[in-house]
């Protein structure tokens, strides 16, 4: 329209039509940002602002505050908050996730959460004449949540720690830039580890106003499933056709909504409070003294069970942890016989927990052992790395290579290679102890205990057994070279890009950036800091165990022929209705 001209002054008149929520005061600052947000998204060819029928998908989130002192003093707040994807469209315009709904709900200890209020924010209920777009009136809802988490926190200086269910993989990202963009008086630091985000602490100056974690890492599972699993009472997660959602739906199906997402809170506040008690009373171990399920079996296992007098975990040096690591890895997804029908199905119950009860376990300070070429395998127990051949007859082989190779192994899988008619030279090792698992104790307790709970109907602690006698063994084998992400400046950016140990970068807001980058590289030019807690030999001969005990499975040999002596507690399963 003005096409040519020089535009010298602009009147705009700015109404408000909610006085009971005066919000933002009107300054030059604010109607300078309004227009911006106008100007970004008007189409000048139509003139008009873009169409707002763009198709949105829901997702939920749910956070939960405990207060960290007690057992009597445990969970705080739980929330909830539904994304969707906005297509994008005609306009082309790069597909982003907005938040339309959030909840908020304060859980006490002992208390019944169906009792529980739950606050709701939805997009719908800010002003759309103040807000035309759908993005900046989901902005002011996460402001809004994000005010009623600090203000309930700071009316509870001890209570600190938010759980959001699937914050690692999606809900924490998303987060992040809200509070980076909107938030920028805060700091924050967030733990990550191979690109999935454990934990977010958000501070005011050097004050801890709140953690976010993720419910997943303790408990993984859906919620349907774990509510299923420890508070069935609560009812059913419910369904929501969130594919069909369009925006200009939002307003008429708020009260379908606003039900759906109460309900994913209530399970989520249910499902913390009853895990966090059982854990409570049956070990004394309070789960928010912990980041992940396994962090949880070995905070259990180290105050309850290990004798380390008995047995010291050795804790190895970065040359040990190196050589050692080149023989830890899983199990056997080698495929022979491409299709078939009427197939059985074999499955070991509690596999590696069964090993960690039943097997030796490398103990003491290891030995290094710089020329094994003429010694006798039969009186090595350790980290061999080996000369290996295996003989073409071997249609299946044992170890993950055919024909000849050299290679770093458990010493106990070496043997029984051998016994299968491959060759073994022993060229150089870590040689350990052979003891007396340290774990024996552990398991067993907790699989009498699952097995008593299955007996007594009590699915909720059965299902928390399952976990934490699983869950250990990883734990010893976390790998101390990592990606780690840290929340910074451009120069800080700039600075890690042109380092070896930068690995990715994503621009979050116009002044930061989210970076990606190894610690603990495996070179001599930076520094090696031991995890408190690897032991990555432990892991390493739980695994190779287990790959030992399946063997005959994949060999050919029926279930009558196994090697398993103790089938009294470890039930193998046969089944037809499954074609693998």
């Amino acid at each position: 329209m003005y096409d040519g001209e020089t535009l010298t002054n602009i009147c705009i008149r700015v109404y408000r039509d909610s006085p009971k929520d005066p919000g933002a005061p009107i300054t030059a600052e604010y109607v300078m940002t309004e227009l911006s947000s106008f100007l970004a998204y008007y189409d000048f060819d139509q003139k008009r602002l873009p169409d707002s029928t763009a198709k949105i998908r829901h997702r939920n989130q749910t956070i939960l505050v405990k207060d960290h002192d007690s057992e009597e003093d445990v969970i705080m707040l739980e929330g909830d908050s539904d994304p969707y994807f906005q297509d994008a469209g005609k306009n082309n315009v790069i597909p982003t996730h907005i938040p339309y709904a959030v909840g908020v709900m304060v859980v006490q200890p002992g208390s019944d959460v169906r009792s529980g209020r739950i606050h709701t924010f939805f997009s719908e209920d800010y002003s759309p004449l103040l807000h035309p777009r759908l993005k900046d009136r989901s902005v002011i809802l996460l402001k809004d949540f994000i005010h009623r988490v600090m203000n309930i926190v700071s009316a509870n200086p001890k209570m600190h720690i938010v759980y959001f269910h699937n914050f690692s993989a999606f809900d924490g990202i998303f987060l992040i830039k809200h509070l980076v963009m909107h938030h920028s008086s805060l700091t924050l630091k967030p733990l990550m580890r191979n690109s999935r985000l454990y934990e977010l602490n958000v501070y005011s100056g050097k004050k801890l106003l709140f953690t976010c974690r993720d419910s997943l890492n303790l408990l993984p599972g859906t919620l349907a499933k774990l509510g299923e699993s420890l508070c069935p009472e609560l009812g059913g997660k419910g369904s929501f056709d969130h594919a069909k959602l369009e925006v200009i739906e939002l307003k008429d199906k708020k009260d379908e909504i606003l039900t759906y997402l109460k309900q994913d809170i209530l399970l989520l506040g249910g499902i913390m409070q009853k895990a966090q008690k059982l854990c409570w009373e049956q070990y004394s171990v309070d789960i928010e003294e912990v980041i992940t399920n396994s962090s949880l079996s070995l905070r259990i296992f180290r105050s309850l069970f290990y004798d380390a007098s008995s047995y010291p975990i050795h804790i190895p040096s970065r040359n040990e942890d190196k050589y050692i690591r080149r023989g830890y890895y899983g199990g056997h997804t080698d495929v022979y016989i491409r299709s078939g029908t009427d197939l059985y199905y074999y499955d070991v119950n509690s596999l590696y927990p069964f090993i960690m009860k039943s097997f030796s376990m490398p103990g003491g300070k290891p030995v290094w052992k710089g020329n094994l070429a003429n010694a006798d395998l039969s009186n090595l127990f350790g980290f061999i790395e080996a000369y290996v051949y295996c003989p073409a007859e071997i249609k299946r082989p044992f170890l993950p290579y055919r024909g000849e190779f050299v290679g770093v192994y458990y010493s106990e899988e070496l043997k029984y290679a051998k016994s299968l008619g491959y060759t073994v030279i022993p060229l150089s090792g870590y040689i350990f102890e052979e003891m007396e698992s340290p774990f024996k104790s552990y398991v067993s307790t907790l699989f009498e205990s699952r097995l008593q709970a299955k007996k007594e109907g009590n699915d909720a602690l059965s299902f928390v057994y399952k976990i934490l006698m699983n869950s250990l063994y990883g734990r010893f084998g976390i790998n101390p070279e990592s990606t780690l992400t840290e929340i910074c400046d451009f120069q800080r950016y700039r600075k890690l890009m042109q380092d070896p140990s930068f690995v990715s970068a994503y621009n979050i807001s116009k002044e930061n950036y989210i970076v990606s980058y190894r610690s603990n590289m495996d070179d001599e030019m930076y520094q090696w800091e031991p995890p408190k807690n690897s032991a990555v030999h432990i892991s390493a001969a739980v695994t190779a165990n287990a790959r030992i005990i399946c063997t005959p499975l994949y060999q050919g040999m029926t279930a009558t022929t196994l090697t398993l002596t103790r089938l009294c507690w470890v039930a193998l399963s046969l089944r037809r209705d499954s074609p693998r």
